[in-house]
């Protein structure tokens, strides 16, 4: 008889959701973070801009967004919160401190924000505004710092009731109180950097490492002399209203078939949805000649144009009714309905899962079949 004891496998361990998002044109970072068993996200400083993409991104996942987090009122970009909430019911909570009407909740330094089984603890971290927070994982592995501390040097503190030396004891008191190896995500970079730590920013942060005194930093940050941000006299005012525009802007979606933004970026139609506005819309079927007559067979007045050839063929598509853009599987397909927006196609899309899925799901065709 043996006396090992019987080896149970370990519960598997939970993963949470984490996603770092990009803004070209304001240099801002969005983070998207989701418990996957509840399928409950929050989103922290969405664009107005990227809002389609975020939302895309969030139902991709199978989350539901549950709220959208400020870490200040933004002078650089509008915040997407509001029209994300009306996308997709989603909630807004800002600092308390931050002025803005509006949000759905105001948040205090010690406040907890719960989406499934995580949790967010807030910091209160004044400096760049009077109403600046940081955002902290429950497990201390992660800071969103806003534009508080950025990664080798901070946001600047000469508007909006900013303060340099409240910056000074946010970040040497409260956020490098965190464990060493917290990793810190701001809320903006300009040099292509994404992440620290805050062992690294206490040893190489110019401005606040370990060796910077406050007189020294105060002096700093007196003499940047920068510009005031571009966007600051439209950003400011409509993020004091949590993002909601003097006038609501009418709905841009398609209308000529129900569809889906992905988030690639790519409008795609389902095979049902195909099938019901067969009649209004023109199939482009971009697979070679022999797959078009081959065995998954074509769409019944579907038009081949292979992809190699379709730049040079735009001419032979009526640019006054919707285009769909039809492959094997929805790759080429995808790559095709770049090349005709590029071209200057406003109604298109792709075929979701392309020709196996619309066999799949047992759509009618014409040509070769197994």
């Amino acid at each position: 008889m043996s006396d090992s004891t019987e080896q149970h496998p370990s519960p598997r361990e939970f993963v949470p959701i984490f996603r770092q998002l990009f803004d070209q044109q304001s240099s801002t970072f969005t983070y998207l973070l989701g418990d996957p068993a509840e399928g409950e996200a929050v989103m922290i400083d969405p664009v107005f801009e990227q809002s389609r993409r975020d939302a895309a991104l969030a139902r991709e996942l199978g989350l539901t967004l549950v709220w959208t987090l400020e870490t200040h009122i933004h002078a650089d970009h509008v915040t997407g919160a509001w029209l994300l909430r009306e996308k997709l019911g989603s909630r807004i909570a800002v600092a308390k401190t931050s002025g803005a009407a509006g949000a759905d909740r105001y948040l205090c330094d010690g406040d907890k924000v719960a989406f499934g089984r995580l949790t967010l603890r807030v910091m209160a971290t004044p400096g760049h505004t009077s109403g600046c927070l940081t955002f902290v994982s429950d497990d201390e592995t992660r800071a969103f710092t806003g534009d508080c501390l950025l990664v080798r040097g901070t946001g600047r503190t000469d508007f909006q009731g900013g303060d340099a030396a409240q910056m000074y004891h946010s970040v040497r008191e409260r956020i490098f109180s965190l464990p060493d190896c917290c990793l810190l995500f701001p809320a903006h970079d300009y040099r292509g950097l994404s992440c620290t730590s805050v062992g690294e920013e206490r040893r190489f942060n110019p401005r606040l490492g370990d060796t910077a005194g406050l007189e020294d930093f105060c002096g700093h940050m007196a003499n940047l002399k920068l510009a005031h941000p571009k966007q600051i006299d439209v950003a400011v005012p409509a993020n004091l209203r949590c993002g909601r525009p003097d006038s609501i802007p009418a709905e841009t979606d398609p209308d000529w078939a129900a569809l889906a933004y992905t988030f690639a970026g790519i409008w795609e139609i389902a095979p049902h949805a195909l099938e019901e506005h067969a009649s209004e819309v023109q199939i482009v079927d971009v697979r070679e000649a022999c797959e078009f007559g081959g065995p998954l067979g074509h769409i019944r007045g579907a038009k081949l144009i292979p992809l190699s050839e379709l730049g040079a063929r735009t001419r032979d598509i009526d640019r006054d009714r919707p285009v769909v853009a039809v492959c094997r599987a929805g790759s080429r397909s995808a790559q095709a309905y770049n090349i005709l927006r590029q071209a200057g196609f406003a109604r298109i899309a792709n075929l979701a899962g392309g020709m196996l899925r619309w066999r799949a799901e047992g759509f009618g065709v014409e040509g070769d079949q197994d």
